[in-house]
């Protein structure tokens, strides 16, 4: 790709390409940057026309991104990345109390994440905050690309060079509605649910992870029914009578305290994990990141037990 084609290329095209290989679709690309949709074709087009190159191929609805464009995608997330840091190491020089944060946190840290950011914020109003929720592959993903400054997940990743402190306790357990004949017992064996319709995460889920460690150690082979790709659909299917489910206790709260819920007593139970605040090793974090992960080690787990309704000791 020769330089004089480079020099023509926009930091914002570099921008926009990046957003619509991540999300390989105009639509969602267009709504990310706060975009009209025929914008980022236009915009597109352009970077092809700078770098003389197809970066894209159309199947369809589907974007794909031709050998060239997964090599540009990478450039455009590096650049993207080693803006933020001089914008970040900028603001720490100017003693500036602003900036971004951006924040990944797996789907079952939706309960409690925007209350602990909501806080922090009422603390640090000029900082802006970007949040988004993933599975976790998706959070892993965002890490090890540098696409967020922090990550909030349950299992460190193995294979990747990061820093990972504990800031509060998770509980997961095996939930059932309350009509089911085995929320009787006082006692189960884990043995005794190896018949029983479980309903699952989808693979990739650090929830689904547990579960099949909690399993496996116990020497129980799962049955499951239905795969399922958010606690939620699986908590309504629960209470519709679908089955039994394995959730952190830190999405059930509100449905515990109506008693649409309830936790079996299976021995073991609840699992005890912990929650960590996850950065690469490599990255240098801006005074507003580093605050927030100092946040989350002083007072985490005293604000998520106040916002699920769960002391988990």
């Amino acid at each position: 790709m020769p330089l004089r084609h480079l020099r023509a290329v926009t930091l914002r095209q570099l921008a926009v390409f990046e957003a619509l290989a991540q999300q390989r679709s105009f639509s969602a690309a267009a709504k990310a940057m706060h975009l009209t949709q025929p914008a980022v074709s236009m915009q597109v087009r352009q970077l092809e026309t700078a770098v003389g190159v197809a970066l894209v191929e159309r199947i369809g609805k589907r974007i794909d991104l031709t050998e060239a464009g997964v090599e540009l995608a990478r450039c455009a997330r590096d650049i993207q990345a080693r803006l933020k840091d001089a914008d970040d190491a900028l603001a720490a020089i100017r003693g500036l109390h602003g900036g971004q944060l951006d924040i990944a946190v797996v789907s079952t840290a939706k309960y409690f994440a925007p209350h602990l950011l909501a806080e922090f914020r009422r603390r640090h109003p000029g900082v802006t905050l970007r949040l988004t929720v993933s599975n976790r592959q998706a959070v892993l993903s965002a890490l090890a690309e540098n696409r967020t400054d922090l990550a909030i997940m349950g299992q460190p990743p193995r294979g990747l060079a990061v820093d990972a402190e504990i800031f509060a306790r998770h509980p997961l357990a095996i939930i059932a509605p309350p009509t089911h004949p085995l929320a009787r017992k006082k006692r189960l064996r884990l043995a005794e649910l190896a018949n029983e319709d479980l309903l699952i995460r989808e693979p990739g889920s650090g929830t689904r992870s547990a579960m099949e460690r909690f399993f496996a150690q116990h020497g129980v082979r799962l049955r499951p029914s239905t795969e399922m790709s958010s606690n939620e659909t699986i908590k309504q299917a629960v209470m519709a009578g679908m089955g039994i489910a394995f959730l952190s206790m830190h999405t059930i709260g509100l449905e515990l305290k109506a008693r649409r819920l309830v936790t079996l007593p299976v021995a073991g139970t609840p699992v005890m994990r912990n929650w960590h605040v996850i950065h690469l090793v490599r990255k240098r974090l801006s005074p507003i990141a580093q605050g927030f992960k100092d946040f989350l080690r002083d007072e985490g787990a005293a604000l998520v037990r106040k916002t699920v309704g769960f002391d988990a000791g």
